[in-house]
């Protein structure tokens, strides 16, 4: 008698040498001090074992996976995280989240972090810009934060990052800049505001292991127009989010880290040159878009 896999029959004797192999390495963890280190190990080593039996693994190719992450670490600094590239690229990222951040109420919904977030990033006012030296069409953002019941959340943190007009967000320079990126608090209403750029397409970076991964998949690495956000708050869930602009051809096309949820497609209103902005800034030769993204914070016993 044989067992078939998807590409090779296999001798019910060969299956079972495969499962004794498999069954002596989650046996390894059984005396693991922590029950849930223990459980997620003995999972991982079955869904392993499982991968390798199902597809028939040769050892070259095994070979060409330890090269692979090998490469992904060494590419992997400071500014640089290839191995978030390659949790966002498979969808690993989005399901980690879906997975943590369940539909609560009307809270607002959670998507990727992404590969390019930093710490202390810089401080503004209210109706401050965040663009610094990044090149784009001026983008008024505003909105309020609330929490599930409508209450508005006052001072909460609210972090805001993006790319510039050509794709680049400031870590991918060399001349360690900061811009496009900064953080504010809401006033006493939950409100906030602040400029920005309007987002545009742009592929992730695809000059390392990852963008070769997808290459050799006819993947596209570009990613739908989205800005980024972080908020947080006391006693509410921390939300770390996008919105997506209404419209972007690749919202339809497919974000390469499927990070797009359709609750967070906003609309970005174009506004002429000369249109009078919500703050007396001088636009007279330009034109400039506005948006609006309130958001609703789940209480951190929402979680699960």
């Amino acid at each position: 008698m044989t067992e078939t896999t998807s590409t090779t029959p296999v001798s019910a004797e060969q299956a079972a040498r495969e499962q004794a192999l498999t069954e002596r390495v989650l046996a390894s963890f059984n005396h693991t001090p922590n029950e849930r280190l223990k459980e997620v190990m003995q999972s991982l080593t079955t869904h392993l074992h499982d991968f390798v039996r199902e597809v028939r693994l040769t050892e070259k190719e095994w070979g060409t996976a330890i090269e692979f992450l090998t490469a992904v670490g060494q590419i992997t600094d400071d500014r640089r995280q290839e191995f978030i590239l390659l949790s966002d690229v498979l969808g690993a990222s989005m399901q980690t989240i879906l997975v943590n951040n369940p539909t609560t109420e009307n809270a607002t919904e959670a998507t990727v972090f992404g590969p390019f977030f930093l710490e202390d990033a810089p401080y503004i006012e209210l109706g401050g810009d965040i663009a610094g030296s990044a090149h784009g069409q001026p983008c008024w953002v505003e909105g309020t934060v609330k929490d599930t019941h409508g209450i508005p959340v006052p001072g909460a943190r609210v972090e805001v990052w993006e790319a510039d007009e050509d794709g680049f967000y400031d870590v991918q320079y060399d001349d360690h800049r900061i811009a496009g990126r900064a953080h504010l608090f809401t006033d006493q209403h939950g409100e906030f505001r602040f400029w920005g750029l309007t987002p545009t397409p742009y592929p992730i970076p695809h000059d390392g292991p990852v963008g070769k991964m997808l290459e050799a998949t006819n993947r596209s690495p570009v990613r739908a127009s989205h800005l980024h956000f972080m908020v947080t708050a006391e006693g509410l869930r921390t939300l770390v989010t996008h919105i997506f602009v209404e419209g972007d051809p690749q919202i339809e096309i497919g974000d390469s880290v499927f990070g797009v949820q359709d609750s967070l497609i906003k609309r970005f209103e174009v506004q002429p040159a000369g249109t009078p902005t919500p703050d007396g800034r001088d636009l007279k030769d330009k034109n400039w878009a506005r948006t609006r993204f309130d958001i609703i914070l789940a209480r951190s016993d929402e979680q699960q």
